[in-house]
């Protein structure tokens, strides 16, 4: 059964209304339910293949060529990765993530991308600032061997401080500056470690065929 987009609203409204927010090493928030249960099951049932590593690993531009994203063809193509972006989308939603996590969203292009991560999989310390304005990673994979592989976070040294929970229909959110340094430490990955990194980016990026609605900007 397809998942309304108002469904999609009002999970995603609520679990911001109950988010938790920490200010170290830079100001996060840690987010639960953030999806209906039964779109969770649909998204991890996506027949999307997991990427081959070949070995290669540190920045998931490396392997651009297989990464997935909620575009436009997979938006016709699958119910729920279009009820997932038109919430994403939805002014109710734009208008809240604005006010609740500060980020600025006017003019920017929603970009939601499907990540399978493999054992070898690890990534270098970075921020996101530039482009993206708002960063959401929202954890997918339901399996109890996942629940040592959440984001790792850094502070401005890009010393190791801490780790998010990393449970299904859960998240880490944050809002892109020159301290946001986050991560994934090298570690065993059992089966596919699933989740969707919702991002929205400004008018500079430059793969647009990525982008959720190319044409449809964020208006507030």
């Amino acid at each position: 059964m397809a998942i309304s987009k108002e469904a999609h609203v009002s999970a995603i409204l609520n679990s911001m209304a109950t988010s938790q927010r920490h200010e170290t090493p830079y100001r996060h928030w840690f987010l639960e339910r953030c999806l209906p249960e039964d779109a969770v099951g649909q998204l991890l049932a996506l027949p999307f293949p997991a990427p081959d590593l070949s070995g290669v690993s540190g920045r998931r531009e490396l392997h651009n060529a297989t990464r997935r994203y909620f575009d436009v063809q997979n938006r016709a193509a699958y119910p729920v990765c279009e009820s997932f972006c038109q919430a994403f989308q939805d002014e109710r939603v734009t208008a809240r993530i604005a006010a609740h996590f500060g980020a600025r969203l006017r003019g920017t292009y929603l970009r939601v991308e499907f990540a399978q991560d493999t054992d070898g999989f690890w990534l270098e310390p970075h921020t996101d600032l530039g482009v993206k304005t708002f960063t959401m990673l929202l954890y997918m994979s339901p399996d109890p061997l996942h629940a040592d592989l959440g984001t790792d976070i850094y502070d401005q040294e890009k010393k190791h401080v801490g780790r998010s929970p990393f449970a299904p229909n859960a998240a880490l959110v944050f809002v892109p500056s020159n301290i946001t340094y986050h991560g994934f430490e090298l570690r065993r990955i059992e089966g596919v470690r699933k989740s969707v990194i919702i991002n929205y980016v400004t008018n500079e990026w430059r793969a647009r065929e990525q982008l959720a609605f190319p044409d449809r900007p964020i208006a507030a």
